[in-house]
């Protein structure tokens, strides 16, 4: 007889020590098929503290060591890497923009002649640099799914004054001058603080954006609360194993996380790339019920983009 999800959710290993329920609950929330290596581990530093009961606190503290043991292991390796390689160029970090337009119905109005001068010159400036290599340049739609912005552009290079170069010279455009910005976040790339300890080999190199162009981009900014950074390294690294499982089972959605701490009014911003809205929303849903989520101060607007050409975006604003 085949074993459904509910039964693996429950699943526990023999147990030979004295568990409180809120501890064995804390356990199902452990993917099941790491689950009886977890429990071993922490019965075993249960015995090696000579302790008879595992209570919450136990559980908390025998992750900690084990998975700081584990990422001080990783840090030794990544540093052993860096002296050994021969590169002595630092890593660059990229700079992020994610810039929403929202177009002035009077342009509408305008005469045809004079609309397409001024779409013609927006489109020009934009394609000079999506040929550019100084910039990754990827244009979105809006229109008919929110009320307050039109179209957007994700911009990534190793500039900020490249940023303020090109948006001036779209401003200057026939159609610029009727264009405002709702919303506009900044960020950077970073290398990612935790580790996917359920799929070692997934680690991203998130100093580095390479946009895989699906159709769909959803983003939205975020922050924690205080709470979230006052908890030890071991115990948000504990919260993010869940985390990253749950992310692990949607494949079809990729992850982009970029840094806003200090450089913009957010802490984050990410950006998921998808051709399947469907799985999206149930990746999202699913991360709602996860202990992370008890530490999200705010994670709104939600953007949902429909990636287009350059030229397409443009003309989706309907002049």
């Amino acid at each position: 007889m085949s074993i459904d999800d509910k039964e693996l959710e429950e699943f526990m290993p023999a147990l030979e020590f004295e568990w409180t329920d809120e501890a064995q609950n804390r356990m199902k929330n452990v993917p099941f098929f790491v689950r009886k290596s977890v429990v071993r581990g922490i019965e075993q530093y249960a015995k090696d503290k000579s302790l008879s009961l595992i209570d919450d606190d136990v559980v908390s503290r025998a992750r900690q060591e084990r998975e700081g043991a584990a990422m001080e292991a990783a840090k030794q390796k990544r540093e052993a890497e860096q002296m050994g390689s021969t590169d002595e160029t630092p890593t660059r970090r990229q700079y992020v923009s994610f810039t929403f337009y929202k177009l002035d119905p009077a342009y509408r109005r305008l005469p045809k002649e004079e609309r397409e001068k001024g779409m013609q010159e927006f489109i020009d400036v934009l394609e000079e640099y999506d040929n550019s290599s100084d910039m990754i340049l990827l244009c979105y739609s809006m229109v008919g799914i929110r009320g307050d912005v039109d179209i957007m552009t994700w911009r990534i290079c190793y500039s900020l004054e490249e940023f303020q170069t090109m948006h001036t010279r779209l401003l200057q455009t026939g159609l610029g001058k009727y264009l405002e910005t709702p919303y506009s976040y900044l960020s950077m790339t970073k290398r990612s603080m935790y580790m996917d300890f359920i799929n070692p080999e997934h680690e991203e190199d998130r100093t580095h954006i390479i946009p895989g162009k699906a159709k769909y981009l959803f983003i939205y900014p975020f922050v924690k609360t205080r709470e979230w950074y006052l908890l030890t390294q071991f115990t948000r690294q504990g919260i993010m194993d869940e985390h990253i499982y749950v992310g692990n089972k949607y494949p079809s959605v990729k992850l982009n996380t970029t840094y806003c701490f200090g450089i913009d009014d957010y802490e984050f911003v990410v950006a998921f790339e998808t051709d399947s809205p469907d799985d999206f929303l149930d990746l999202v849903q699913e991360l709602r019920e996860t202990e992370g989520s008890r530490y999200v101060k705010e994670d709104t607007p939600i953007f949902t983009c429909v990636a287009m050409s350059i030229e397409d975006a443009v003309k989706s604003l309907g002049c």
